[in-house]
């Protein structure tokens, strides 16, 4: 074998160490920078109700923080089925993400036959972005024709007049949805039910007279309740919201009939399973930094949301249990799909 001349030996050593430093810096299987283009945020609901609201609330603010833009792209229907579907089958690359509900993650498992996704096995969750109350509301105009001013007054005339009420929920199977549905298995009542696909054009209806009651989430409908358009009777959650602070809950105003009566709604960030841990971890640390802070805390509080931020780990043990809860509710209310 020949033996290389001394220039030429360095010239080889020298690459050899620059190889070694490259492959140190590129790791075999380590992934590219992220993000390096947009990203999209499924919503699972049609634009206007609070899956969305929330949902534009933090794009502008991983955007800010990634130098990426992350877009809200809403996909609406069968309860939030389709769009939690399209991100479970989606690429695990980081680029599509599902703001997810207590629809999507906790309540549908039990209630459809058959889904065409599985809620835990499919998905790697990100963080709790807001928990909310619901709202039992009515068209305010509706409210005082009938002299309903409370809840005992909604009970006594939906249970003298069953079928005259109509309810109104974001699509069959959401949290609207089972609010009432629990409501009506409580107090031996009977509204039909009527599903929108999603919360916003359902509060078209109510706010227009052609719907008479809703179990929305809070946020969606704050504007409206302020403006008169809408009479809150109730907050669904144990507790009453600092956002309306004279409206009682479900439970103090039902009497013996709706005692224990809960049924709050949350939202929450997802990716599909097998994301990386790091890009689901640096999400996180972004949502919550912007939770954080005192104009989007103070707005969210203005809502009637509640932010959150919580870890991967907390967030996946709520959504464990939130299925063992919801599963409860929907046998004990006879809820269906329609």
């Amino acid at each position: 074998m020949p033996v290389l001349s001394l220039p030429r030996r360095r010239t080889v050593l020298a690459l050899a160490a620059f190889g070694t430093m490259v492959f140190a810096a590129h790791p075999a299987g380590a992934q590219a920078a992220w993000p390096t283009k947009p990203v999209r945020i499924v919503v699972p609901f049609a634009p206007g109700g609070t899956t969305d609201i929330l949902a534009r609330a933090v794009a502008p603010e991983l955007a800010k923080a990634f130098g990426q833009q992350f877009f809200v792209d809403n996909r609406a229907g069968a309860g939030g089925n389709v769009g939690a579907e399209i991100v479970a089958k989606a690429p695990n690359d980081g680029y599509t993400l599902l703001m997810g509900t207590v629809g999507t993650h906790g309540i549908n498992r039990a209630l459809y036959p058959k889904l065409p996704f599985d809620p835990i096995k499919d998905f790697a969750p990100i963080t709790l972005v807001a928990a909310v109350p619901n709202v039992m509301e009515m068209n305010a105009d509706k409210a005082r024709a009938l002299k309903i001013n409370n809840v005992a007054d909604f009970v006594a005339y939906a249970k003298s007049h069953p079928g005259k009420l109509n309810m109104a929920s974001s699509g069959s199977g959401t949290s609207i949805h089972l609010a009432g549905e629990l409501f009506k298995s409580m107090t031996g009542s009977y509204m039909v039910h009527i599903p929108y696909r999603g919360s916003a054009p359902a509060l078209l209806d109510l706010v227009g007279g052609n719907a008479d009651v809703m179990f929305d989430n809070l946020p969606s409908s704050m504007a409206q309740i302020k403006g008169g358009k809408l009479k809150a009777l109730a907050v669904t959650s144990a507790q009453r919201s600092p956002a309306l602070p004279d409206i009682p809950t479900v439970e103090e105003a039902g009497g013996p009939a709706l005692k224990g009566y809960e049924a709050s709604s949350w939202f929450g960030l997802l990716a599909p399973a097998g994301t990386s841990p790091d890009i689901v971890n640096r999400i996180q640390q972004e949502v919550a930094k912007s939770l954080g802070t005192p104009a989007i805390k103070e707005k969210m509080l203005a809502q009637g949301a509640l932010p959150s931020g919580n870890t991967p780990a907390e967030f996946s043990k709520l959504i464990a249990s939130e299925h063992v809860k919801w599963a409860k509710v929907v046998k004990a209310s006879g809820a269906t799909v329609d």
